[in-house]
């Protein structure tokens, strides 16, 4: 049985673990901003990947790589803008017809103005194009609806009033109609309840399954010890960190750049994992390094809080249940990390040698790859 345990755990862990390195593919929702406009028009604004909507890739899959489609993704990943926009023009009218725009309960009939392609950049990361759709609001509209296709994948929907303050967003799940947003009065103002559910979801799913590097730095925290008191203190540390700083940068008070972000996460994970294999014990500083780390992750939830956007009624609701989201998920990556090896390593000879150092190592030579790539990229 125990030969069983020895070969299970650590070939279990590099299945879940190997595929990461291809990663940076994840699917992310579409952003939607709607502007209703004083002068009876209404715009809107799409940012999603295009490519992973010409190459069919189904929602369902968490990176483009699982999907059977994703040599037709990576060969419209290395188009040129030009090309790329041209595909998507030639798309354009099988992509309006999926999308359903309603005023009161009457299909309304946006038009393509504007498409904005980024450069090719970095193949390994999703590249997000624009799309400006406009119509005419019909005359004594009282209500706007809008449905994203289940085949395209999640939308965030972003509603404003031309002239007012205020934002109201909605996060919609594939095929989900948004509930009625009203053009006369005062807008819908989402429950707190509503708000709760939404961002505590985006919070849970940033981490299982999306989160990949976040992940294995918190796989990289449970290796050296499966005691609960260690990891306990390291978690604590970690979640301080990162709460620190996605309240920081939301807020406006501090702002780094993904470029400098993204890369440093890496490296954190490789420190982590390294430091596993160097050392057989927890030591004191680890928690403070630990708290480095998480200041570095908290910037990196605010990239995602900033693209979905926040409601400015339940600001700090939204901000906060993103956060327990977050926790959550983070918590469900130990409990199942120690339900598939906790119990057998505690305390056990084998743990270090057959789990602790392999498995670190795997994870060392991830967040290395993921450091040179988003360095170069």
């Amino acid at each position: 049985m125990k030969i069983i345990r020895f070969i299970a755990v650590p070939l279990v862990l590099a299945y879940v673990c190997g595929p990461l390195v291809a990663s940076a593919h994840e699917i992310r929702p579409a952003i939607v901003t709607v502007t209703f406009k004083a002068d009876g028009r209404y715009l809107i604004d799409i940012t999603a990947n295009m490519e992973a909507v010409l190459a069919g890739i189904n929602p369902v899959h968490s990176d483009t790589d699982e999907s059977p489609n994703a040599q037709s993704y990576n060969q419209l990943r290395a188009l040129s803008p030009a090309d790329l926009k041209t595909r998507i023009q030639n798309f354009a009218i099988t992509f309006l017809d999926g999308i359903v725009v309603e005023f009161d309960g009457v299909r309304g009939k946006p038009v393509p103005e504007s498409i904005e392609v980024p450069d090719t950049g970095d193949l390994q990361r999703a590249r997000l194009t624009t799309l400006h759709l406009s119509g005419t609001i019909p005359s004594g509209a009282g209500e706007f609806r809008w449905t994203y296709p289940a085949e395209f994948g999640s939308s965030v929907l972003r509603l404003q009033r031309e002239g007012r303050e205020g934002l109201t967003a909605f996060w919609l799940k594939e095929g989900t109609r948004s509930e009625p947003y009203r053009l006369t009065g005062e807008a819908k103002v989402v429950s707190r309840i509503e708000v709760v559910e939404q961002y505590t979801v985006l919070g849970f799913t940033h981490i299982l399954p999306k989160g990949l590097d976040h992940i294995l730095f918190v796989l990289g925290l449970f290796l050296l010890s499966t005691k609960w008191k260690p990891l306990l203190i390291q978690v604590t540390s970690f979640t301080v960190a990162h709460t620190i700083t996605l309240g920081l940068s939301i807020y406006g008070f501090i702002s780094l750049s993904p470029n400098i972000v993204e890369p440093l996460i890496a490296a954190s994970i490789v420190y982590v994992a390294i430091e596993n294999v160097l050392t057989t014990e927890l030591k004191p500083w680890r928690a403070f390094v630990v708290f480095g780390f998480g200041l570095l992750h908290g910037m990196g939830f605010a990239g995602v809080l900033a693209e979905i956007g926040l409601p400015r009624s339940e600001f700090l609701t939204a901000l906060l249940t993103f956060n327990l989201g977050v926790e959550f998920g983070q918590l469900a990556v130990i409990a199942l990390a120690y339900l598939l090896i906790g119990a057998w390593g505690k305390e056990k000879a084998w743990y270090r040698p057959r789990v602790v150092r392999p498995v670190s190592l795997l994870i060392a030579a991830v967040g290395f790859y993921w450091a040179i790539e988003r360095t170069i990229g």
